[in-house]
């Protein structure tokens, strides 16, 4: 059954204008078809299309089903974006198939990149969501200074993971506080 994507579906019972003209124009769907959705959100829909009129879609909701957490927690990766956005996308495209409930992108002194397409990284994070027939869609945070991401406070365990050989780096000595202390 086909995964759309319908962020307001509390709301509005009828699908975006992108999503209906996949399920309307691309797929072939009519009145009447199953469909199943989600809201991002954390829960299914299932649905029967009940009018299909130019660019819209409705449909009916006749079940909801809450996508069981993947895990107790939550788990926020920071990254700082590679020169290439090909591999960016996909790092996107593969946190949100294992289920990361957020991910931000670092500003930091040796970036190689200062601006990112967030738009484009919503569209690629919506698609993974739906290929891997997940409920629930990552917070999605733009680019953030570094200073800016460690000064914000955090709940529950901390790491950085880094590359300079040789060296260790301390939690404490980029700027976070050891809980307890």
């Amino acid at each position: 059954m086909w995964l759309f994507y319908t962020p307001d579906i509390q709301d509005d019972m009828q699908l975006p204008e992108e999503e209906a003209g996949h399920c309307i124009r691309v797929l072939r769907m009519k009145e009447g078809d199953r469909i199943r959705l989600t809201d991002g959100k954390g829960c299914f829909y299932d649905a029967v299309i009940s009018a299909v009129s130019g660019k819209r879609c409705m449909v009916h909701v006749e079940n909801i089903e809450k996508q069981a957490p993947l895990w107790s927690g939550h788990l926020h990766i920071a990254v700082a974006p590679t020169k290439l956005m090909d591999r960016n996308e996909w790092f996107v495209e593969k946190a949100v198939e294992i289920g990361v409930d957020e991910i931000t992108f670092l500003k930091t002194d040796h970036s190689e990149r200062d601006v990112i397409k967030m738009e484009r990284i919503e569209k690629i994070a919506v698609s993974a969501m739906k290929q891997s027939q997940k409920a629930t869609l990552p917070v999605l945070n733009g680019m953030t200074s570094l200073r800016s991401f460690i000064e914000h406070g955090f709940d529950g365990d901390r790491f950085i993971a880094h590359c300079e050989p040789g060296s260790k780096l301390l939690l404490q000595d980029a700027g976070f506080q050891s809980r307890g202390d």
